[in-house]
């Protein structure tokens, strides 16, 4: 089985990348493929709750995230040192995902066969 890390780099608003990049992660686990995610940088903000971003003209996809482990994609990490800078802890997550430290996170991208970033 191969294994794809998804990163996901860029805020939840103002692009497109991050639905690209969350469809990608879905249709390559409904392959067979063990995925796992990984939040980092200005995409910690993916993680803040009750986001409404069809107020700035964006289409809400950010409940979609929720569904990760119904495609059995059960590795989503957020680097430690992203959320601490945005000032986000793990009890006010919107969805399942676990802190990691830059050594988790490096360690899970070594062991995967691809790595795409979004």
């Amino acid at each position: 089985m191969k294994k794809v890390c998804v990163i996901f780099r860029h805020s939840p608003i103002g692009n497109t990348s991050s639905r690209e990049g969350l469809d990608f992660a879905m249709l390559s686990a409904s392959f067979e493929q063990e995925v796992s995610v990984v939040f980092t940088d200005e995409a910690v903000l993916h993680l803040l709750p009750e986001q409404q971003p069809e107020l700035v003209g964006s289409k809400d996809y950010l409940a979609t995230f929720k569904a990760l482990s119904l495609y059995d994609i059960d590795t989503v990490l957020v680097c430690q040192e992203s959320a601490k800078q945005f000032g986000l802890k793990e009890s006010e997550f919107n969805f399942e995902a676990e802190m990691a430290s830059v050594k988790q996170i490096q360690l899970l991208i070594q062991q995967a066969n691809e790595v795409v970033v979004y």
